[in-house]
């Protein structure tokens, strides 16, 4: 055993530390705000285009669930309105009114972004949308929230939606990191099917993975091109406001943002989830959990009853990996 451990330890910090299993459904809001440029206007609906196809093609997320402000109507057919404030609250009312404790509404803006006196600021058309409005609104719904700000001095928005069970992530970390950003690229890259993003295998992108490629693609940019770094990613997957420049699956921020995923593995929403796959993956959610549980335990227990309790679970996790492959089609 005490030659295994440590590879048992590799094994295990690979898997993110659940607490709750997703049963419940996806809610997408995507906003892309004022362009302010064409070439900014073409950037936001490749992207909203691109995110729109993968969750409901990929991630096998219902379209009704899907919602995407832009500053014009005519940017895409898919645009469900146009990106003002009074749009986005009525959006969230809407999901609010949908949702239960068990779903999951993600919130991606895409934009500009302004800061001051202190207040952090995401550019829509007409009255802009402040950090504080938006957490009012996010407080109506009762499912698992997680907002992602792409924009400029979007740092601000890690306090003004700081909350338990809640996941903040922002291009910048804080309002004075005022230049264009290139964060929301390489995210929406991380979710519409970036290979190297899942990082765990397990044919779906988390938002703990999706936020670590985005940012190791940000520095690499800028090392490439030969540039000082302007923008500095963050994520709050703690609610405390105080967020972190990396995390990983044994971070304590990875509790939210590692299980929270849009939809379902690809091959599973493509088969509209069969009876099997769901039982599996509910399995692999519950064996996560009991990983994460006796982790946050280690302390407290014998090195030998922890080493034993920890293979036990790590060979019941690989068993059932290979079930899933076999039912996904793979080896």
């Amino acid at each position: 055993m005490k030659k295994l451990f440590p590879v048992l330890v590799a094994l295990v910090l690979c898997v993110p530390a659940p607490a709750i299993a997703q049963d419940g459904s996806t809610h997408l809001l995507i906003v892309t705000g004022l362009s302010g440029e064409p070439r900014f206007a073409a950037q936001h609906r490749e992207w909203g285009a691109a995110l729109v196809e993968a969750a409901t093609q990929r991630h096998g997320v219902p379209p009704a669930n899907v919602t995407w402000l832009a500053e014009r109507q005519d940017l895409h057919d898919a645009v469900g309105g146009r990106a003002t404030l009074a749009n986005v609250e009525a959006a969230l009312g809407r999901i609010a009114q949908r949702t239960t404790a068990a779903d999951r509404v993600l919130v991606l803006l895409f934009g500009h972004g302004t800061w001051a006196n202190g207040e952090t600021l995401f550019n829509v058309v007409g009255p802009n949308l402040r950090g504080t409005a938006l957490a009012g609104m996010l407080d109506a719904i009762p499912a698992r929230v997680a907002v992602v700000n792409t924009a400029s001095s979007s740092g601000g928005f890690i306090q003004d939606l700081a909350a338990p069970d809640r996941v903040v992530i922002t291009a910048t970390r804080t309002g004075l990191e005022r230049n264009e950003t290139i964060f929301g690229g390489h995210f929406v890259a991380a979710l519409t099917g970036a290979t190297e993003a899942d990082m765990d295998n397990d044919g779906r992108v988390s938002l703990l993975e999706a936020f670590e490629y985005a940012r190791r693609e940000v520095a690499r940019e800028y090392d490439r091109t030969n540039r000082l770094q302007t923008e500095h990613a963050v994520i709050d997957g703690l609610g405390d406001g105080q967020g972190v420049a990396s995390a990983d699956a044994s971070s304590p921020h990875a509790r939210l943002a590692g299980t929270f995923h849009i939809g379902l593995p690809g091959a599973a929403a493509a088969a509209s989830a069969s009876p099997e796959l769901r039982v599996l993956y509910a399995e692999k959610e519950r064996i996560e959990r009991e990983v994460a549980d006796l982790r946050a335990r280690r302390d407290s227990l014998p090195v030998q009853q922890y080493e034993a309790a920890l293979e036990e679970l790590l060979v019941e996790l690989s068993l059932n990996a290979q079930a899933i492959r076999r039912l996904e089609g793979g080896l």
